[in-house]
């Protein structure tokens, strides 16, 4: 039987869950965690902001966002792997951080009332849900208005030369890299097929507008081969 794009990307993040953050790494060579701490300044979340965290994982934006708003704040993670959020449960208590919680569900229907948030994230994660509008929206839901959603994500270059070599890492590199240091040559395969189908940047500031954001910011990281989007819901 076929599997479903949920089933197969709940089966990868349930199974590479033990090795992600070291992996991440990896495969991204630290980058990822300048791209996050730029976002967050982008973002100028305030202390006692509410914020959620979609497709949390293991919780590092969690984290960083709970560090943000400060005890008078309050931060929640949403993730549907258990095994991911295993390992952020054990973050977050390291961290001793009891205005933070996370939540096992999904984001393609969020619990959460309308407009509760003032700040809503989804960190290399819209790629792997089902439908990328249908997210889009349920965020758009449950932010205040006036308040921002940002998505952090994997992109797509697009100055020719390094284009090309970007894509041979992407397709013949990377996977190895996850046979080797994660003995996981599939679920890595998968990285690379989810973000060469995802939209591009341009693409995907359209689809922030359709779903109802305004001032949808765009900033490409590293050559283009990440990129930040973040829009604000309008006060009408």
């Amino acid at each position: 039987m076929t599997q479903t794009k949920e089933e197969r990307v709940h089966q990868v993040f349930e199974s590479i869950y033990k090795r992600y953050d070291m992996m991440n790494s990896v495969i991204s060579f630290q980058r990822h965690k300048a791209w996050r701490k730029d976002t967050m300044k982008r973002m100028n979340v305030q202390p006692g902001d509410h914020a959620l965290d979609v497709c949390c994982g293991t919780a590092d934006w969690t984290i960083a966002l709970g560090e943000a708003v400060g005890h008078n704040g309050k931060v929640e993670g949403l993730d549907f792997s258990k095994n991911m959020l295993l390992i952020g449960e054990e973050k977050v208590k390291e961290h001793k951080m009891k205005h933070v919680s996370l939540r096992h569900g999904n984001a393609m229907e969020l619990p959460y009332a309308d407009e509760t948030f003032d700040v809503v994230t989804i960190g290399f994660g819209l790629r792997n849900v089902p439908d990328y509008m249908q997210v889009l929206k349920e965020m758009h839901r449950v932010v205040k208005k006036g308040g921002k959603v940002v998505c952090l994500e994997t992109s797509q270059p697009t100055i020719p030369v390094f284009k090309n070599l970007y894509f041979f890492y992407f397709r013949r590199v990377m996977p190895v890299f996850g046979k080797v240091f994660a003995k996981s040559y599939d679920e890595y395969s998968w990285l690379q097929e989810s973000t060469m189908s995802f939209p591009n940047r341009e693409k995907l500031a359209e689809m922030f507008r359709e779903a109802g954001f305004e001032r949808v910011d765009v900033k490409p990281y590293s050559g283009g081969v990440a990129c930040m989007h973040l829009g604000v819901k309008g006060k009408n």
